[in-house]
């Protein structure tokens, strides 16, 4: 059973101890103002540290340091790769506070029940999240595609045990949606010169040698896939979900393709893959949209390239691990609802991504940031990286253009699919092969 509970009526919540100050509730509960209520909550609150770990992407110190310095407790921010966070974090869970996950990864929290459901109740933002978290729909009513890993699929258990996801929604949640958004291929656009709308090309013999593929299985495969398809070379029954006979025709494929030298490399994190385009080693490669964003702001020509088949989405999200107890559980509960507040949506905005709640990011955006993020109109002035570094002019469209026409035509969601197990194993041959 979930953990979060309300706390009796004191005249003051530990949630507004909280939020208050450890000072100012210290000086009320010392004062006698407060009855029946833990003191050592107020006079420890300084002292808790909430670990957070995930990957490059969304766990950047300086959301950390917001975050510390706004809730009054510190927020300790580790980056990993992936195989050593979901390695942490079924080997070692009690070292995590909050994880970091893409939300296709629900099922396997759920499995090993390391895992705290959260009743809605619990945090504030739910009704003002995305549509595409809390009922799979688009802004418009209009259904998601659900292939692959659709946020909708793993979003929801059945009740406060966590013992079952939900396919429709509920007062519990399996985790706290942070942000999302619709990959496709980058492109050193001067490097090419000529026009990219396929995901086809990744594959092209033209760019033998100059091209790469993430090294994540789970979203490397896709990218393949969508490759693969968009060539003709596989026809997939569901794109989002191989079996093992597509699987084993995909890494035939793949290593093909690489003992014929036309990938230069296998990227494990977006630092990786901002060298080798920066390089120009590279022209053509799987990408992620902080990626784009660093290289833009270092000058060089990089482009997110729309492609007819549509992009690979994914949904990120946070869990609370189910060994939090007392006060350091509520800093996490009150962390949880910091996150989506508005400062850190508007942070990872500008590196690309979309807040779950688009609403309180744009309280922490200028104007014209929002209408370039999100409405993919014109900058009305010089767009800046969440570092200050110059990233695009005044007068230039994002691309993919707006919110609602980059993320309406997902053609996949990021999964764990039926035979990972088997996936991983194959994966593995064609990147040591």
């Amino acid at each position: 059973m979930s953990q979060f509970k309300d706390t009796p009526d004191t005249g003051v919540t530990r949630r507004s101890l909280l939020k208050g100050g450890a000072a100012v509730a210290g000086l009320a509960a010392g004062s006698g103002a407060i009855t029946g209520f833990p003191t050592i909550w107020a006079q420890n609150i300084k002292n808790v540290t909430i670990t957070h770990v995930g990957q490059s992407f969304s766990v950047i110190p300086q959301i950390g340091a917001q975050a510390s310095k706004d809730l009054g407790f510190k927020i300790e921010m580790q980056a990993v790769d992936l195989n050593t966070q979901m390695n942490r974090l079924f080997t070692q869970p009690d070292s995590i506070d909050i994880a970091d996950l893409s939300i296709n990864t629900v099922p396997d929290i759920m499995k090993t029940k390391i895992g705290l459901p959260i009743s809605t109740s619990k945090y504030k933002w739910w009704d003002k999240t995305m549509p595409l978290f809390t009922k799979g729909e688009y802004t418009d009513g209009k259904k998601a595609p659900t292939a692959g890993g659709a946020p909708i699929k793993f979003q929801y258990y059945t009740d406060g045990s966590g013992a079952k996801l939900s396919p429709t929604p509920t007062d519990w949640l399996a985790s706290i949606p942070t942000l999302t958004n619709a990959d496709t291929l980058g492109i050193r656009p001067d490097l090419i010169g000529r026009k990219i709308d396929s995901w086809a090309e990744l594959l092209n013999p033209q760019f033998k040698g100059k091209a790469a593929l993430v090294d994540e299985y789970d979203i490397g495969i896709l990218d393949a896939a969508m490759a693969l398809q968009a060539s003709g070379q596989i026809k997939y029954a569901d794109i989002g979900n191989l079996t093992k006979p597509e699987i084993d025709a995909t890494i035939k494929k793949l290593i093909e393709y690489k003992k014929s030298g036309q990938f230069r490399a296998f990227w494990q994190n977006f630092d990786q893959s901002v060298s080798f385009m920066a390089s120009g080693e590279v022209v053509i490669q799987s990408m992620w949209a902080p990626a784009v964003t660093a290289l833009r702001a270092r000058g060089i020509p990089c482009t997110f390239v729309p492609l007819k088949e549509g992009y690979r989405g994914w949904g990120i999200t946070l869990v609370p691990l189910k060994h939090l107890t007392g006060l350091k559980l509520d800093a996490a509960m009150e962390y949880l609802n910091w996150y989506n507040s508005g400062w850190q949506g508007a942070f990872i905005a500008r590196q690309g991504y979309y807040s779950s709640v688009p609403e309180t990011a744009k309280t922490f955006l200028e104007p014209y940031e929002w209408d370039y993020w999100y409405e993919g109109k014109p900058a009305a002035k010089d767009i800046h990286d969440p570092f200050g570094a110059l990233m695009e002019k005044a007068g230039n469209v994002r691309d993919g253009g707006a919110m609602t026409k980059r993320m309406g035509n997902v053609a996949v969601w990021n999964s764990r699919m039926d035979e990972q197990r088997y996936l991983i194993k194959r994966w593995n041959e064609f990147i040591a092969a």
